[in-house]
């Protein structure tokens, strides 16, 4: 059982408890710090507070961490959707509602499980849950993801993503109708201040974040962007599509719920209506060949409900 302790300073002092927790030990959510604490896994001054406690300077803040429940990998029969594939790497369409690999609430019927029935040698590639994952996609966003197949591969994708070698173009369609041709956001982006399941542009401890984007087609009340991610931050696209008054249409994380109700047009509104996951696509992904150092290129079709939303749109007008 992992033991941590640390002592509240100036900066922490006057905040929730396990919001001060989660600041310290960021690989906890808000509500897990919350459990926790309250099971008394996490002091203060050797005393069980609540989570809302209100710390102070020189609170001594102790946790004993249970070890968490072992989570493996094991090969299942999923279908693929293979863009491109050598000895070396597999490229894919991911469809939406997949998840990249298990972890907590998805144990199984993740894209590494079907990996790893097609190909049984990713096994001991990289970490037991993330076998030749090299990046990852939320579980509502589809498109192109490319995995490593070999050591070499893994590791010069690993360094290309680092060194902000790949590019990446995402369509998304957001509420509201932009205005300006194109743009870039700089906003940084780190966890967000309460909801540890959430990222944001105010958060205190954040990292530099790069968004290009322009418009692909215009609609009656919504706008498809094209969207160049400079950078790699969790849900960079969505954090900073929302920061811009512009959410992604059926994004609940970051957008209002119902906001579809509140445009003008009645047909654009019966459209948005069947929407039931974020309208937010990995279009193109770029990189180099790990062995040949050719540029490799691809472009991943949309998936059905998002190309029928647009078809939709675009029959209105």
């Amino acid at each position: 059982m992992p033991v941590f302790s640390f002592t509240v300073t100036e900066p922490d002092a006057g905040h929730r408890l396990d919001t001060v927790v989660v600041e310290h030990l960021p690989t906890l959510s808000r509500s897990h710090a919350s459990r926790l604490i309250r099971s008394g896994h996490i002091t203060v001054n050797r005393l069980i507070k609540k989570p809302g406690y209100i710390t102070r300077p020189g609170d001594v803040v102790r946790s004993e961490i249970p070890a968490p429940e072992s989570v493996t990998c094991k090969p299942e029969e999923i279908p693929l959707s293979i863009l491109h594939e050598d000895r070396d790497v597999i490229v894919l369409n991911k469809p939406p509602g997949l998840v990249v690999h298990p972890g907590a609430g998805h144990k199984s019927r993740t894209l590494a499980n079907a990996l790893l029935f097609h190909c049984p040698d990713l096994e001991g590639l990289g970490d037991g849950i993330r076998p030749g994952i090299v990046h990852r996609l939320d579980k509502e966003t589809s498109g192109c993801i490319v995995v490593a197949k070999t050591d070499l591969a893994y590791k010069s994708l690993s360094r290309q993503f680092k060194m902000r070698q790949v590019g990446k173009v995402y369509l998304a369609l957001v509420y509201g109708e932009v205005k300006k041709p194109s743009g870039v956001i700089k906003l940084p982006i780190g966890r967000h201040p309460t909801d540890r399941k959430k990222m944001s542009t105010q958060s205190r401890q954040s990292r530099p974040t790069e968004t290009r984007w322009k418009i692909k087609e215009g609609f009656s009340g919504v706008t498809l962007l094209e969207v160049d991610l400079k950078t790699g931050r969790t849900h960079q696209v969505r954090v900073h599509c929302a920061a811009m008054g512009h959410t992604v249409v059926g994004d609940a994380k970051y957008g209002k719920k119902g906001r579809w109700k509140t445009i003008p047009s009645r047909q654009t509104r019966e459209v948005l209506g069947t929407v039931r996951r974020q309208m937010l696509h990995a279009w193109q992904l770029t990189f180099f060949h790990p062995k040949t150092d050719t540029s490799m290129n691809f472009e991943s079709p949309l998936a059905e409900d998002m190309a029928s939303v647009l078809d939709s749109l675009r029959a209105l007008f």
